[in-house]
This record gives structure tokens, sequence and C-alpha cells, in this order.
């Protein structure tokens, strides 16, 4: 049996999170969220005294990352996150945890581990998977792929608002100069760069609701699954 793929990539704050999940509950189709994984396996690295010794320690951190044991249960408040059993959805989206993400994502070793993970979440009826190379790298077949873009400072309002409904701190500057050093690690790093695939529809949310963009996303994604009739 044919099973639908759809991916939707894009830099850190560009709302691809939200909608992957409303994409996801639209069509009843599974959900990979990648860049969990990434922060799952850097908070992991973290609490075992890793995250700065990666290369002294490669083994030792890709079993880790083979064996994680993770969970993505949808809710009415969007998808719950459990590693090892512990409910970590609000953890993994701090500042600090995302900068141990992108620390893990330019190891070539680990960034291997976790690919056939993600992969294995394409199950029936379909599967909507959101990060930064599902359309380019782990899913070059999907019949459906998005990029979802927005400027730099649009995304850092975005996020501090964010970051306040958790009750933290939040410095536009500070979220502001993060967000561009990710963005540039993320671009230029030698493994799976982020980019558009090159048969993706890029949409740039800067000026749009999630709604609007919502209904762009479904437009396109009908016409493309239509093909696979």
């Amino acid at each position: 049996m044919n099973i639908h793929v759809i991916t939707i990539d894009g830099p850190s704050g560009s709302g691809k999170g939200t909608l992957a999940t409303k994409i996801a509950q639209h069509y009843h189709y599974h959900l990979l969220d990648s860049g969990a994984l990434y922060r799952l396996l850097g908070l992991s690295l973290q609490r075992q005294n890793l995250i700065t010794k990666i290369h002294e320690n490669l083994i030792d951190c890709v079993n880790i990352a083979r064996n994680l044991h993770i969970e993505f249960l949808p809710t009415s408040q969007g998808i719950q996150v459990v590693l090892d059993g512990e409910d970590v959805s609000q953890v993994i989206r701090t500042e600090e945890v995302g900068a141990f993400a992108s620390k893990v994502a330019v190891v070539p070793e680990l960034r291997a581990a976790l690919l056939q993970r993600q992969r294995d979440f394409a199950q029936t009826p379909g599967l909507v998977a959101d990060g930064r190379d599902m359309g380019t790298v782990v899913f070059p077949h999907a019949q459906a792929k998005l990029y979802l873009t927005a400027t730099a400072q649009s995304r850092a309002e975005r996020r501090a608002k964010q970051l306040q409904s958790m009750g933290e701190d939040a410095k536009i500057a500070d979220i502001l100069a993060n967000i561009q050093a990710r963005d540039k690690r993320d671009m230029e790093r030698a493994v799976a760069p982020l980019k558009p695939a090159v048969d993706a529809l890029v949409i740039d949310s800067s000026y749009l609701t999630i709604d609007e963009v919502f209904m762009q996303m479904v437009n396109y994604i009908d016409v493309q699954l239509a093909k696979t009739l």
C-alpha cells in the first residue's frame, strides 16, 4: 500500500510545528516532529554530561541516539512529547535545549543514527514530517513537499511571545541573535543543510495568519495527493 508523506521544512520559528500538527489532524495522518528528535537527543546527552564531549564519546552518543524511547502523543493542546516515560514537551522547547539540538545536528554520525528512526514513522494511512531536511534527505520521494519560512525578526517576535507564555524572560535582541546564529549553522552545515527541496512549495509566513498558511498548504497538498490516485 502506498503511504502518503507530506514534508514541511523550514527554519526555527517559522510556524511549521503548529501547521504540521494542524495538517496531520486534517488528514488524520501520523506526525513526526524531527526537530524534537534532535532536541530529545540533545537533552539526553546533556543529562549524561556528554553534550560538550560528543566527539570524544561518539560511540556512546550514537548508541544513545539509537535507543532513545520516544513517543509523540496527540492532545487537544498539541503534541505531547514523552522521553523515557517523562513528559518533556515544555523542557525541549527552551532556548537552551534548542542550542543542544543544533550541536547534535552538525554531527554526521548522530544524524545517520536518527535517519532510519525518522523513516520508520511513515505508516498507514500517511505521515506529516516536520523538520529541516524532511523533503531533501529523509523523504525525498514524498508526495507533497512544503517549505515554510519567515523573516528572522518576525520569528523572534513569535518566539518571545511563546517564551513569555511559558513564564520565561524573553529579550527580543537575544532571541533574534540566537535565531540568526542558528540559521547560519543550519544553512552552512556540511551535512543536509537547511534549504527548500527543488520540488517544494515555498511559503513566506511573515505577514500571514496560521489559518491563511494552512489553507494554502491544504490546497497544494490536495492537488499533489490527487496525482497519486
